[in-house]
C-alpha cells in the first residue's frame, strides 16, 4: 500500500541559499530509489520560510529503506546541521477504511 511522507521545515531566509541545493540533491537521490513514486515541495504562503515536502512511496518498507540508507543520511546530516534541528517525518497511508469496525 502506498504511503505519503510529510516533512515540515522552517528555513531562515539567510540559510535558504545553503539549504535549497541540499533539498534538491535529496530529491534527485530519492527519485532513483526503488519504490519512489513522486514528490513535491510546497511553500507556505502565510508564513514565509516554512515549507512542506510530500513524497509518495509504494510501501512503508520502501520509505524505510531510503530513510535508513547511508546515502540519505549523508545529505540529511548536512540539512540538520545547518538548521540546528533533527528533521521529523510524518508517514500516512490510505488505509483509513481498513480501520473501521465491521
Amino acid at each position: 500500500m502506498a504511503v505519503k511522507v510529510l516533512i515540515k521545515r522552517s528555513v531562515p531566509e539567510d540559510m535558504a541559499k545553503d539549504l535549497f541545493p541540499l533539498f534538491t540533491e535529496m530529491r534527485v537521490r530519492a527519485t532513483d530509489q526503488p519504490g519512489y513514486i513522486s514528490g513535491e515541495t510546497l511553500r507556505r504562503l502565510d508564513k514565509p520560510g516554512e515549507s512542506l515536502v510530500i513524497s509518495t512511496w509504494r510501501s512503508i518498507e520502501a520509505w524505510k529503506r531510503w530513510k535508513d540508507s547511508p546515502e540519505r543520511h549523508e545529505v540529511q546530516g548536512k540539512i540538520d546541521s545547518l538548521l540546528g534541528a533533527v528533521t521529523e517525518f510524518e508517514v500516512y497511508d490510505y488505509g483509513f477504511e481498513d480501520s473501521l469496525p465491521g
